[in-house]
């Protein structure tokens, strides 16, 4: 089950990111009875959570809070449920990055929905080793669901 709630001011397409994160989850074999919230905050919310638990200035794209630290299944075991976590984003800061990263606002906030889904499922990128696996499973699923979106007409 995937809850999204938009408390920011700013104009997002929620059914989209809910569509990617449903993909995701299938895609990582996660079950689907597996719960996930995405909160959508504006500056002032997001510099709050930024500082009071990264204790960093100032507002960030996104942040993740895992609960039951699901897992992706190894082949053949069975998809993990449980409450996956919260996924918080800042839709004005997701775009105002964006020509930075070569994608358009849209593109930047589903790569940022997979980057903090993720760090749900307990992936980091911290050393040089965890970066070049978790960007890379975060390219393969973008690029599965730009096949997916291309092939259904969407």
């Amino acid at each position: 089950m995937i809850d999204i709630i938009n408390e920011s001011d700013q104009k997002v397409d929620e059914q989209r990111l809910v569509g990617l994160a449903t993909f995701a989850l299938d895609w990582l074999r996660i079950h689907p009875s597996a719960e996930l919230s995405i909160l959508l905050v504006d500056e002032t919310a997001m510099s709050a959570y930024h500082e009071k638990f990264m204790g960093l200035p100032g507002p960030t794209d996104v942040l993740s809070f895992p609960m039951d630290e699901l897992r992706v299944p190894a082949d053949g075991q069975t998809p993990p449920t449980g409450v996956l976590g919260d996924i918080v984003m800042c839709p004005t800061v997701t775009a105002r990055q964006a020509p930075e990263n070569g994608r358009t606002p849209d593109g930047e906030a589903e790569y940022l929905l997979i980057h903090g889904l993720l760090h749900l499922l307990g992936h980091d990128h911290a050393e040089p080793e965890e970066k070049r696996i978790m960007f890379g499973l975060n390219d393969e699923i973008i690029a599965a669901w730009d096949e997916h979106r291309q092939a259904s007409g969407q």
